[in-house]
């Protein structure tokens, strides 16, 4: 709860993937909160008061879970709305003749988009979301210290850049800070 609330002000790109880990740690303990509680929330070294507020967070998130049908896969509505933002920004950001840096790297990290894509062969998902789940999968499988290629670390560099561009547009634009239009 407190390092999603500091990094959902600070680096959304970081934000997100924080929250995806979340859900997935929600599930390895089978949405169940007190497995969550000794496995996992008893780790921190917190007081007691705020423990329970870290508890009940992860509660309200296991109640989302159940409610929108995430509890196997998938993202809560909270996580898909931070992909719609960034979407929508970054299609600002392409539109804007005042922003060509954010173009070239969006060019530049093209192809890597649309291969993963036609991998994945999953169109319904924006292209922001690819990107996320490109970087999201290499992490776990980092995790997991299996080997990643020489080809898929460069693909994720480009793409790790160009979304790190994207989240500072982001906070720019929540400040108040961005002006695309004349």
């Amino acid at each position: 709860m407190f390092i999603a609330q500091k990094l959902k002000q600070t680096n959304i790109a970081e934000y997100l993937i924080y929250m995806w880990q979340i859900e997935d740690i929600i599930r390895a303990a089978g949405c169940d909160i007190d497995k969550l509680k000794s496995s996992f929330i008893s780790q921190y070294q917190i007081d007691e008061v705020e423990k329970a507020k870290l508890t009940q967070w992860y509660d309200d998130l296991i109640g989302m879970m159940r409610v929108e049908g995430v509890i196997e896969r998938g993202h809560l509505q909270i996580n898909k709305n931070v992909i719609i933002s960034l979407t929508d920004l970054h299609l600002q950001l392409l539109r804007s003749p005042k922003e060509p840096f954010y173009g070239a790297a969006y060019y530049k990290a093209l192809p890597f988009i649309v291969e993963l894509r036609n991998k994945n062969k999953n169109t319904e998902e924006s292209e922001i979301e690819t990107c996320f789940e490109a970087l999201y999968g290499v992490m776990l499988l980092k995790l997991q210290k299996k080997e990643i290629t020489p080809e898929t670390s460069k693909a994720i560099e480009t793409i790790s850049k160009f979304l790190s561009l994207l989240s500072n547009y982001y906070e720019k634009d929540r400040n108040g800070d961005l002006k695309l239009d004349d």
